[in-house]
């Protein structure tokens, strides 16, 4: 099998900075890493989500215009573009169903169409009806990011087995790291070494599960002065959330940061990172994040939590929606700071071993090059 850079055009229509993007953005960046040409086209009129792009380290863009629903002038525009566009590549990457379906169509119109994959970000159920049903004929691969999406896929029919690829995680491991100085970062808030910052970074949502975390939080923190909680994040919830906080009585003990730069060192200075989630989600961005930066962590038992971490080996996993629970297990690492060490680098482990983007790229480079028979 042939060694060559493969050409792959990415098709990815976000209208925002969502996981959507950021996995199809991570992706492009390492495979580009690992020597490939790689192509991502998005839409042009959404610069917010094109600059982050570039700060992930994007280097190659296209426009269509992608846009949402059915455009019969703008999705006419977009298959001629894409008519001349495919034979300039191996194989079709996209990321949600408007390019899905504008790349299954352009395909057709190819005296040789290119090999098509799919990636589901999201769990909600595919249907399986008879446009699906073509639909799904058409793509050679579906990559779903937790084995709850696989399991969806196989409920319906759509996809057998064989063309369905699990690749959980893609985070940077060589930017979330361990070795990140978190000190700085500790003493901007005003924090000092002694301090135990206890943290959740998550967009404020209530699927995040953040009601459930101050609850939590809120039974430790007036029995610890050096204790202090930290919401990281931006959302609808905010005002709810700070409301609840006040009459949770918890005091300069709280802090709301809002959007914070740069990331990984506000990772490293939590001395536990907890992922309080009620809902299954998609890919677990946060997750890998604070894996891969050893962070101890308190996770629930919802989506891909229990996929990819052990109870008491890589992390503390609790219920969702318990707040004793869940202020238990943090109350445990902040006091058993071998089990906090040895659950961090247990996890971390298990980056480099599985979930880095070095290691999904790898695994997904070798599903391409079996398509495209080089």
């Amino acid at each position: 099998m042939s060694d060559r850079p493969l050409k792959t055009l990415h098709l990815m229509s976000c209208r925002g900075w969502s996981s959507d993007a950021y996995w199809a953005g991570r992706i492009v960046q390492e495979l580009e890493r690992q020597g490939q040409e790689v192509t991502l086209a998005c839409r042009p009129s959404i610069p917010k989500v094109a600059a982050a792009l570039r700060a992930l380290g994007v280097n190659r863009f296209i426009s269509l215009q992608m846009v949402s629903g059915f455009a019969p002038v703008a999705d006419l525009r977009d298959l001629s573009a894409l008519r001349l566009l495919l034979p300039r590549f191996d194989l079709v990457h996209v990321h949600r169903g408007k390019e899905h379906w504008l790349a299954a169509v352009a395909n057709r119109l190819l005296p040789v169409p290119r090999p098509l994959v799919r990636t589901r970000h999201i769990i909600l159920p595919v249907r399986s009806h008879s446009l699906n049903r073509w639909l799904y004929r058409q793509t050679d691969l579906v990559v779903t990011v937790s084995e709850a999406h696989r399991e969806s896929y196989l409920a319906t029919g759509l996809v057998p087995p064989s063309r369905l690829l699990t690749l959980t995680g893609g985070v940077d491991a060589r930017v979330f790291r361990p070795e990140v100085d978190g000190l700085g970062f500790r003493r901007a808030l005003g924090f000092t070494p002694e301090h135990r910052m206890v943290g959740v970074v998550a967009r404020l949502r209530a699927m995040k599960g953040h009601r459930t975390f101050l609850e939590a939080m809120s039974q430790l923190v007036g029995r610890d002065p050096l204790l202090r909680v930290l919401v990281i994040g931006e959302g609808p919830d905010g005002d709810g959330l700070r409301r609840l906080g006040e009459s949770l009585g918890m005091g300069e003990g709280l802090r709301f940061l809002g959007h914070v730069e740069p990331v990984p060192q506000a990772l490293a200075a939590l001395d536990v990172a907890v992922y309080p989630s009620h809902d299954s989600e998609g890919m677990g961005r946060v997750l890998f994040e604070y894996m891969a930066s050893g962070r101890p962590i308190v996770a629930t038992r919802v989506g891909l939590a229990p996929e990819v971490l052990k109870d008491g080996d890589s992390a503390l996993l609790v219920p969702p929606r318990e707040p004793a629970s869940l202020a238990t297990a943090v109350r445990h690492l902040l006091d058993d700071r071998s089990l906090a060490a040895k659950l961090g680098a247990t996890a971390r482990q298990l980056v480099e071993e599985r979930h880095s983007g070095e290691m999904v790229a790898t695994q997904l480079l070798d599903r391409y090059r079996q398509l495209v028979h080089i």
